[in-house]
This record gives C-alpha cells, sequence and structure tokens, in this order.
C-alpha cells in the first residue's frame, strides 16, 4: 500500500510550531540594561540652560535686516539651461 502525505497539513503546523517559538522568545526577551549616570545627564542639561543666552526682539532684528541685505546685495547668478537627452524609440514586437 501507497503512504500519502498531507503536505498543506505538514506545512501549516511546522508553521504553527515556529510561530509559537518565536512569540516565547518575544515575551521572554529582556532587555538590555546600561549604566547610565543620571546625575551627570542632568548636569549637562543644566549647563545648556545657563549658556543659552535669552533672545531679545533688538538682537533678533538686526541679523534679520543683514540677511535681507545680504539677498539684495548679491544678485542670483543664472544657470544654464539642461539639454534634454534625446529620447531612444524602441519597436515592440508582435
Amino acid at each position: 500500500m501507497a503512504i500519502t502525505r498531507l503536505k498543506r497539513k505538514a506545512l501549516r503546523n511546522k508553521l504553527t510550531s515556529k510561530l509559537r517559538i518565536q512569540k516565547l522568545g518575544l515575551e521572554s526577551a529582556t532587555p538590555v540594561i546600561k549604566n547610565v549616570d543620571v546625575k551627570a545627564i542632568q548636569d549637562e542639561f543644566k549647563a545648556a540652560k545657563a549658556k543659552a543666552p535669552k533672545a531679545t526682539a533688538a538682537v533678533e532684528e538686526p541679523a534679520k535686516e543683514t540677511k535681507v541685505a545680504a539677498k539684495k546685495a548679491a544678485p542670483k547668478a543664472e544657470k544654464p539651461a539642461k539639454k534634454a537627452a534625446p529620447k531612444k524609440e524602441t519597436k515592440k514586437e508582435d
């Protein structure tokens, strides 16, 4: 007598087993614990706040004027127009 195999059912069984093992691995995984110096990070933020100058309206206005004046003084250079590459015609065979 010949033996017949249900190939699709075997693939499904293997897939469900593989997914179950993968799911268990993801659930039981633990993240890597790094030694982080929280105190040093807090000090960095405090130092950054102390160094940052307080912005005032009088300080910002001259900066904007110089940018505008620089844009008006320097004319834009004209870019040469790009030539379009000739298109190759392809013949389709029926």
